[in-house]
């Protein structure tokens, strides 16, 4: 069976990239393992910052309209305290915005994509689908499944995660720096209102983050050393609901568990280049970045935005696969993916040594940042945006 474009992963990226797809010449094959878990009716620990760029995109898919926009939590605030009394605010109103971010789960965004991949008329659907082995050859390349057909294509995207099995078979070399830390997630009532405001807190024992979710709730996550990292999620929920509230200086009154806590590792990825003839490489595969941004998810849709718009205006002429259109892609999407890469990795070595000098620099530095309006604006409107 022959495609113009197979698509490894039905993921938050790739599944995007399929619906970006849909007015488009192209056929299109998705491989991925299984459908998205079913709602529960509880609240995701996996939660998403969207950014208002993405929202766009997501709006210009059909999908954002179609979610339960009761589970979705606009940002119209964000505090940032650092370790020895820095601060930095930044405010949607005063950057003459609506909202700075929208707080969306994972599931929530990976269902609706997936029902609207499912009902593409140019999307042919391999779930559960496992690849097995790959091979480029002069005309296509070559895509066996465990179980079932296998595929010819002009390109294959890779976007199928930080472990990427396709970018393995190409022989893309990633880099992969650990922080030695991990990621703990967890959702809790609060006592008190957020309106909106999402805190972050620098702290000598990772970096804390509270996120608004509707209603009186927010979505934790502690970029946590290992051991504290194992701590928190082997207490009981009580005890974690103290932790989290003192960690944030009871900023919220007291919390209440509505999930209980998950750890998930996290790491640097960077790869030399994210193409290669008739190969590309989306989301995490091409990528990943510290969560104190919030800003991973947001690169992917990215990626799968760029890479939309580029093969769904291809002549009639041309393959999807050509090098020369692909580092069009990769040229498009550098300067974004290596700033937020160095900028999140520089932040995160920034706050952990234990220096009073260096302690006064980082905190003074957070506070200059505060007082100076336009910078502080300049870049809210990077974040938001992709330029100043």
């Amino acid at each position: 069976m022959h495609f113009d474009l197979v698509i490894v992963g039905a993921g938050l990226a790739g599944a995007s990239l399929a619906a970006g797809l849909r007015s488009s010449r192209l056929k299109i094959a998705v491989i991925e393992t299984r459908p998205p878990a079913p709602a529960t009716g509880t609240w995701d620990a996996r939660i998403y910052a969207i950014s208002p760029i993405n929202v766009a995109f997501l709006k210009s898919l059909g999908v954002w309209g179609r979610l339960d926009q009761s589970r979705i939590q606009p940002v119209h605030d964000m505090a940032i305290f650092g370790d020895r009394g820095g601060r930095l605010g930044f405010s949607a109103y005063e950057c003459g915005l609506g909202e700075l971010a929208w707080i969306v789960e994972s599931g929530l965004l990976q269902r609706e994509l997936w029902e609207t991949v499912t009902r593409q008329h140019n999307v042919t659907l391999f779930c559960p689908g496992e690849p097995a082995a790959l091979a480029w050859e002069e005309s296509a390349a070559q895509l066996r499944l465990t179980q079932g057909p296998t595929l010819t294509a002009d390109l294959i995207v890779a976007a199928d995660g930080a472990q990427s099995w396709v970018r393995q078979q190409a022989g893309i070399e990633a880099r992969v720096s650990p922080y030695e830390e991990s990621g703990v997630v967890a959702n809790f009532r609060c006592a008190q209102p957020h309106r909106g405001t999402a805190f972050q807190w620098f702290r000598n024992d990772g970096i804390l983050a509270w996120l608004p979710l509707p209603g009186q709730t927010i979505s934790m996550v502690w970029s946590a050393p290992q051991a504290l990292a194992e701590e928190l999620t082997q207490l009981t929920p009580d005890a974690l609901c103290h932790r989290v509230a003192e960690a944030g200086n009871h900023t919220l009154g007291a919390l209440e568990p509505i999930t209980p806590a998950a750890a998930f590792p996290l790491r640097l990825l960077r790869v030399d280049s994210p193409v290669r003839p008739r190969l590309a490489l989306i989301g995490d595969a091409a990528h990943t970045i510290h969560p104190l941004s919030g800003h991973g998810i947001n690169l992917g849709f990215q990626d799968a935005r760029v890479l939309a718009e580029l093969l769904a205006t291809l002549p009639a002429w041309r393959r999807p696969g050509e090098l020369s259109l692909l580092r069009r892609y990769a040229r498009a999407r550098a300067e974004e993916t290596a700033l937020l890469q160095w900028t999140t990795h520089g932040l995160n070595r920034l706050f952990k040594p234990d220096n009073p000098l260096l302690a006064a620099a980082r905190n003074l530095g957070l506070n200059l940042t505060n007082q100076l309006p336009v910078l502080r604006n300049s870049l809210v409107r990077y974040a938001i945006s992709g330029a100043f």
